[in-house]
């Protein structure tokens, strides 16, 4: 029987022995982030809304596709004693919480006399408050480990500003100074901390919005991608959940060890402009 050397299987699996918490990650970007990080060998905190059956299907694929450990955590992260359980939770289970990303999101759209403040409360503690009580939970295991991984999962929204999107954008922006301050405090301690700024990315929900906004507008789906979601984004081309989650794989890998503070747009040259 022949034994693989230490060094391929670290190559083939570079994050074995590592647990991740992936908020927002029962579909769409969150799920694929997930993935890509049990495909690196992690084992995975799976959080999120959806079908109690559809959840424990794609727990279940996740764990048999990759080999890993994945558990489900239900908390409601609108509450600060939600997030907070969710990496305690972790850490009874796994006994640590190596890598944090913070992606769970909602949003609205307003123009700003008529916004809702119930909404911008909403969105304000899940898109802002959440990371943050996950980070601060999260932090001073990882800081005692000597290692640590968080990945906040911001928007281009997080460096350019749109119409009608004041809450969004207030908490993405505000995502990227909670990601520096993070970055510099855990920077002696092996402890990074990066945002990832994504532009449109094909999901679920992205498909949907293209057929309801065609139909709203009656024009083809061609035009709502082009002139419409696209409009911001020179490369005319979504980028996809597989795209996020590379990235978020190597931000967790040895080589983005020294990769900490950051904001990396994954826009199509959006922010570029």
């Amino acid at each position: 029987m022949t034994v693989q050397p230490l060094a391929e299987l670290k190559a083939a699996a570079p994050l074995a022995g590592r647990v991740a918490i992936v908020t927002g990650s029962t579909s769409g970007i969150g799920l694929g982030i997930a993935r890509a990080l049990a495909d690196a060998g992690a084992d995975i905190v799976l959080n999120g809304l959806g079908d109690a059956n559809m959840i424990d299907t794609v727990r279940g694929q996740l764990a048999d596709t990759h080999s890993v450990r994945v558990d489900y955590n239900g908390a409601d992260l609108m509450q600060a004693d939600g997030a907070v359980r969710l990496v305690d939770d972790t850490l009874s289970r796994f006994g640590c919480a190596d890598i944090l990303v913070n992606n769970a999101g909602i949003q609205h759209v307003s123009p700003i006399e008529d916004f809702p403040a119930a909404k911008w409360d909403a969105i304000l503690a899940l898109n802002l408050s959440a990371a943050f009580h996950s980070i601060r939970t999260a932090f001073g295991p990882m800081k005692e480990a000597g290692w640590g991984r968080i990945v906040n999962v911001a928007s281009a929204h997080g460096l350019v500003a749109s119409p009608y999107k004041s809450a969004y954008i207030a908490a993405k922006h505000g995502i990227l100074g909670l990601t520096k301050t993070v970055a510099l405090e855990g920077a002696r301690h092996g402890v990074t901390c990066n945002a990832i700024c994504p532009g449109y990315v094909w999901t679920p929900l992205v498909e949907n919005q293209i057929e309801d906004t065609a139909k709203a507008r009656g024009i083809s789906r061609e035009d709502v991608i082009e002139n419409i979601l696209l409009a911001a984004q020179p490369s005319k081309k979504f980028a996809s959940v597989d795209e996020i989650g590379a990235l978020a794989v190597f931000l967790c890998s040895e080589g983005g060890q020294s990769i900490t503070g950051t904001a990396l747009p994954v826009d199509g040259g959006w922010t570029a402009q």
